[in-house]
C-alpha cells in the first residue's frame, strides 16, 4: 500500500508541475526576476499548493500515525541549524540561477535534455556530498519541545 501512496503522490505531484509549467526553466527565471520583465504566474501555484498543504500538515501534527498507520514524525518548525540555512542558501542560489528545482528536473530527465542530466548529477553529487557531511558532523540533538510532549 505504500508503493501505491507513494506513486500516487509522485503523479500527482508530477501532474501539478506539468500543469503550472514549472518544468519550464524559462517560466521560473521570469518569475524570480521581480526587477525585470517579472511572470507572477508561479505565485498562484505557490498559493495552491499552499492551499492543500496547509490543512495536510495541520491534520499530521495532530495524529500520531498516517492514514498508512505509519508514525508521524515532522521535523521542529523553530529550529535553524548551519546546515539548514546553508542548504537553503545553496537551493536558492540553485534554483535562481537554472530555473530548475530537483522535482522538474526528474520530470525532465524523461526528455534527456543535456542539462536536465548536468543538473540531476550535480543533484546527486550535493545529496551525497551532504550526507557524507551529515554523518561526519552529527551530533546527537536533544529531542524539540514537541516531539517530547506527544510521547
Amino acid at each position: 500500500m505504500q508503493l501505491i501512496s507513494a506513486f500516487v503522490a509522485g503523479l500527482l505531484f508530477g501532474g501539478g508541475l506539468l500543469l503550472s509549467r514549472m518544468t519550464n526553466p524559462q517560466n521560473v527565471l521570469a518569475f524570480l526576476d521581480v526587477a525585470g520583465a517579472w511572470r507572477p504566474a508561479l505565485l498562484y501555484t505557490m498559493a495552491a499548493a499552499v492551499a492543500v498543504a496547509f490543512p495536510a500538515f495541520w491534520l499530521a501534527r495532530r495524529s500520531r500515525h498516517s492514514w498508512l498507520g505509519l508514525p508521524t514524525d515532522l521535523p521542529d518548525r523553530f529550529r535553524f541549524d548551519l546546515p539548514l540555512i546553508f542548504g537553503s542558501a545553496i537551493f536558492g542560489v540553485g534554483w535562481g540561477l537554472s530555473g530548475v528545482c530537483p522535482g522538474p528536473a526528474l520530470l525532465l530527465l524523461s526528455r534527456a535534455n543535456g542539462d536536465a542530466i548536468t543538473f540531476a548529477l550535480a543533484l546527486a553529487i550535493g545529496m551525497l556530498g551532504a550526507d557524507h557531511w551529515g554523518r561526519r558532523t552529527r551530533v546527537a540533538a536533544p529531542p524539540s519541545p514537541a516531539k517530547a510532549a506527544v510521547n
